[in-house]
């Protein structure tokens, strides 16, 4: 059985799991991704999720309890400018989890953590599709249904000369 037993051990020592979260948290700092198996990128979120909490109160004494946990002062420095900075309003869910697919070599899991506030093309995509849809699906399907007797074939029409007016002035 396995009662109480939540943390993911990571087949390691709890001093080398302690090193490679650590090693870990700071190199996500620095570089803002990287690439791990997905194993450890669940347990580095559990791990950094606080640390980013603390970033966001500038204090002495913050930034002495994220330097025990880091070990790098770089990082530290990293993570009470840049990084604070940019996930100020955000209350909580700094980092995303996406699944890259197998390792040819071993077939283990890989996954990239990232922080989401500084994947700008992710960032910026999601950003535009809300200003100019602004729609819920179900609202848009009944939009459609309706705006296809007219100003479907405006819109078709419209598109289709623009395109060859481009061709036509190169």
């Amino acid at each position: 059985m396995r009662h109480g037993d939540k943390i993911k051990n990571l087949s390691r020592t709890a001093s080398h799991r302690r090193a490679l979260l650590s090693n870990m948290a700071a190199e996500l700092i620095m570089h803002k991704k990287i690439v791990t198996t997905l194993a450890k990128a669940k347990a580095l979120r559990i791990y950094i999720e606080p640390l980013v909490t603390k970033g966001k109160e500038n204090t002495t004494h913050q930034r002495r309890v994220v330097f025990s946990y880091l070990q790098d002062k770089e990082a530290v420095n990293e993570l009470f400018s840049t990084v604070s900075e940019k996930i100020a309003g955000r209350p909580g869910g700094y980092t995303r989890i996406i699944k890259l697919g197998a390792r040819q070599g071993d077939n283990a899991e890989m996954a990239l953590i990232e922080f989401v506030d500084f994947n700008e093309i992710y960032g910026k995509g999601k950003g535009e599709v809300k200003e100019t849809g602004k729609k819920t699906r179900r609202r848009g399907k009944t939009a459609k249904k309706s705006s296809n007797e007219g100003p479907a074939e405006e819109t078709t029409v419209e598109a289709k000369p623009e395109r060859k007016e481009e061709n036509s002035a190169e």
